[in-house]
C-alpha cells in the first residue's frame, strides 16, 4: 500500500463510518489512493498531494500554475513507474531463481519456472483447448492479487486468451497436475502492469490445479 494508508492508520484518529454517506466518502479516498498508488509516494510527498487537494476544494488560490505543471504529472508517473519496474523486475529475477533451484523444477527459454507439485496424467492441453482450474496468484511478497480457490469456483477460459505464461506452461502440465508457475513480467503484464493490482514489473507467482480441459 502507498503511503495513504499510513496516515489513516488505526486508533482515535481514524473516521468512524457510521453512515451511508460516511462510507461512500470512504470509498472515493480509496479510489483517489488507487489512482495515485503508481507515483509511490513518500509520507512527505503524500502531504504535499493533500496540500493540493484541500486548495482545490476549498477554491483556494493555488500555489503553482496548473496550466505549467498540470502536464508533468504523467512524466511523473511514468517516471516513478519505470523506477518501480526496475526494482520488482530485481526482486522477481530473485525470487523465480530461487524456486528454479528446487526439487521439480523446470526453467523454460522465456524464463517461467515450473515447479511440478503433482504431475497428473494423460494428455496435455494445446494452445486452442479451454481450461478449467483451480488458481491463485501471488506477487512475490506473497500479496494475493487474484484466487478462484478462495472465491470457491474454478476458472474456466480460453488457453489463448490469457497472459503469455500461462499459455506456455499449462501446455506443459496434465489433467490433474498441480504447479507452481512463476512468470516474469516479460511474459505477463510487463512494464505496465494491471493497476491496481499488478505492480509495473512485477513477477507472478501462481499455484495452478488443471482440473480438465476440452476443444471450443
Amino acid at each position: 500500500m502507498i503511503a495513504c494508508a499510513q496516515t489513516t492508520g488505526t486508533g482515535a484518529s481514524a473516521p468512524k463510518l457510521e453512515t451511508e454517506d460516511q462510507k461512500t466518502l470512504y470509498a472515493l479516498g480509496l479510489l483517489l489512493g488507487r489512482n495515485i498508488k503508481p507515483f509511490a509516494l513518500k509520507p512527505d510527498e503524500l502531504a504535499i498531494v493533500k496540500a493540493g487537494l484541500s486548495d482545490a476544494v476549498a477554491d483556494s488560490k493555488p500555489q503553482v500554475e496548473l496550466e505549467t505543471y498540470g502536464p508533468k504529472v504523467n512524466e511523473l508517473a511514468q517516471k516513478r513507474a519505470a523506477s518501480g519496474a526496475d526494482d520488482a523486475k530485481k526482486k522477481g529475477q530473485e525470487f523465480a531463481e530461487k524456486i528454479s533451484n528446487e526439487k521439480d523444477a523446470t526453467k523454460t527459454a522465456s524464463g517461467v519456472v515450473i515447479r511440478t507439485v503433482t504431475p497428473g496424467s494423460g494428455a496435455s492441453p494445446t494452445v486452442d483447448d479451454i481450461v478449467k482450474v483451480h488458481y491463485e496468484g501471488k506477487l512475490v511478497d506473497g500479496t494475493v492479487f487474484d484466487s478462484s480457490i478462495k472465491r470457491g469456483e474454478p476458472a474456466e477460459f480460453p488457453l489463448k486468451g490469457v497472459v503469455p505464461c500461462w499459455t506456455e506452461a499449462l501446455q506443459k502440465m496434465k489433467k490433474g497436475g498441480k504447479a507452481q508457475i512463476v512468470c516474469p513480467s516479460s511474459t505477463a503484464y510487463g512494464d505496465r502492469g494491471s493497476p491496481p493490482a499488478i505492480p509495473p514489473g512485477a513477477t507472478l507467482n501462481f499455484e495452478v490445479e488443471l482440473l480438465d480441459f476440452h476443444k471450443p
